[in-house]
């Protein structure tokens, strides 16, 4: 059956890295109504979409290098034949990790890395990050679970594939520690160790950006509001450039020296005013501990 007997639909492609957290995202949207595929031969895609055309549910499929005949750049070539289909909506989320945190991994669940019969862990993970490069560089969602619980990459999943809305650019805002090193998936990156911090005061020092105290100590600054203003007056003029262009996913990272106090209560406040601006926004603090 052709492909162009296809209806309206969704199509969510999750694929990346081993060991990066694909079952998990794949189970995370199929809780939110997707119909979830694992480890579809790359070949039977065109034929699935036909043969589901009347589904009304939206589809999800997990393809890697498990699964069978499997080839980069042929998967990158069906990937643009799909988008340009007029009746296929299609995402790529692309899951990927440090090598050490896939290492960690692999090691303590005991699993074998697919790519590791004949080679070592370490020596798999790198021949397969080369050979997912051309796949990272086509996907719509790239997401670094290096310092993601489960839960964490199910509600940034969720956020970015909302069904019913994904027409709209959404927004994920996330506070870091420089010390941590910056979100590798981060497409604006906003430094904010420029204002006081609070952790030189010893009452403040134990709270976090989401308590008043540290919330009034920052506000105080008077370079936070002129920041504020500019900053948003800068994403006024981004964002609909960036809808224009046809972007569908946005990662605005703020950081500051320890991740607690100025990049977790300015997360909090853009966050707030994106929503308030009727915004598709999701908010995370990477680096926050209690």
């Amino acid at each position: 059956m052709a492909l162009e007997t296809v209806q309206q639909r969704s199509l969510v492609l999750v694929t990346g890295l081993s060991g990066a957290g694909r079952s998990t995202a794949l189970k995370a949207l199929e809780d939110e109504g997707y119909e979830a595929i694992d480890n579809l031969p790359m070949a039977m895609l065109p034929d699935l979409l036909a043969l589901n055309a009347t589904t009304p549910a939206p589809l999800a499929v997990a393809l890697d290098v498990r699964s069978r005949q499997f080839d980069a750049p042929a998967l990158v070539s069906l990937i643009a034949k799909l988008r340009d289909h007029k009746n296929l909506r299609v995402s790529v989320v692309f899951l990927e990790s440090d090598p050490e945190a896939l290492m960690r991994r692999f090691t303590e669940t005991r699993r074998r890395h697919p790519l590791a019969v004949h080679r070592s862990v370490e020596e798999g993970i790198a021949l397969e990050d080369d050979l997912m490069a051309p796949i990272r560089a086509v996907a719509d969602l790239v997401v670094d679970t290096t310092t993601m619980s489960g839960g964490d990459l199910r509600r940034h999943v969720v956020a970015h594939l909302e069904p019913g809305n994904r027409r709209a650019l959404a927004i994920f805002v996330t506070s870091f520690s420089y010390r941590q090193g910056v979100p590798r998936n981060a497409d604006l990156v906003f430094d904010v160790r420029f204002l006081d911090n609070p952790h030189y005061v010893d009452a403040l020092r134990p709270q976090t950006g989401r308590d008043p105290a540290v919330a009034a100590h920052i506000e105080n600054d008077p370079s936070f509001a002129p920041f504020m203003e500019r900053l948003t007056a800068l994403l006024d003029l981004l964002l609909p450039g960036y809808e224009r262009e046809g972007k569908h996913y946005l990662t605005i990272a703020i950081g500051c020296t320890g991740g607690r106090h100025r990049s977790v209560f300015v997360a909090e406040r853009l966050a707030a005013l994106l929503s308030e601006a009727r915004r598709r926004v999701s908010l995370q603090h990477r680096d926050l501990t209690s």
